[in-house]
């Protein structure tokens, strides 16, 4: 059977953001008005700004109401991929630290693993993640996570699927932690390690939800994804969630039925 690769796109929003998310907003206290300029930036003054960081607080709850909702229609693809069941009798996984950038600690990042299956447990397709000394325990198959710059190619994570493995870049994040030290860059590792999953449990093409951890933002031929209220997806810092949103789910459901 043929190698199936499945990158996480580049265009993860965090590499080359020169700031830290804004500040949230606050309602201004009454008669305070000469305050108010101040409540959602700390670099740019006037009511402009106010109406700015307000925008995306707002588009941070319709943000959290699409990732905990499914609405009919709403699952839609970029096409470059066809879903497909997952391997039968479900997903082992052993992690193995070795070579992970400085500010990960072993217990962090299978932690991430165990969040991120437990979220896509909704799917109904068993799985279960080891430490590497329980690898020879293991009598079946198992998909290898590591930490390997080769086999990531460039990327935060890129999932091979003929190989059975599951790379993380470390390069890529010491790079994202020159850049923009101030960015939880556990949360960047939570949302590549739920994305690449993913394509695990079957989701071979890439969401065009921008809030779907199986998305891709862009298609590099100007097509954007879409959110549910039509706004951008660049109003806030992150659009995409750290975890399979309902639609993640909807769509590993109707290709893996219960087992």
């Amino acid at each position: 059977m043929a190698s199936v690769w499945r990158p996480l796109s580049d265009n993860l929003g965090v590499i080359d953001a020169a700031s830290p998310p804004p500040a949230p907003c606050r309602a201004p206290a009454p008669g305070r008005a000469w305050q108010r300029a101040w409540v959602c930036t700390r670099a740019l003054i006037g009511v402009t700004s106010l109406l700015l960081g307000c925008s995306g607080v707002r588009a941070e709850s319709v943000r959290a109401q699409e990732a905990a909702s499914c609405l009919a229609g709403e699952v839609s693809t970029w096409s470059d991929g066809q879903d497909r069941a997952a391997a039968a009798g479900g997903l082992r996984l052993v992690y193995r630290h070795a070579g992970a950038p400085l500010g990960f600690d072993e217990a962090q990042v299978l932690g991430a693993v165990q969040r991120a299956l437990a979220a896509w447990s909704g799917c109904g397709v068993p799985a279960e993640v080891f430490g590497e000394a329980a690898a020879g325990m293991i009598p079946a198959q198992v998909v290898r996570v590591q930490w390997d710059d080769a086999g990531s190619r460039g990327n935060f994570g890129l999932a091979h699927l003929g190989q059975r493995t599951l790379s993380l870049g470390p390069a890529s994040f010491a790079l994202l932690a020159q850049r923009n030290p101030r960015h939880p860059a556990h949360q960047t590792l939570q949302m590549v390690i739920s994305h690449e999953l993913g394509h695990f449990f079957g989701l071979m093409a890439h969401s065009r939800r921008c809030v779907d951890v199986m998305s891709y933002y862009d298609n590099g031929r100007g097509e954007t994804c879409h959110t549910r209220d039509g706004s951008a997806y660049k109003a806030v810092a992150e659009y995409r969630a750290l975890l399979p949103t309902a639609c993640d789910i909807e769509r590993c459901r109707a290709v893996n039925p219960r087992r």
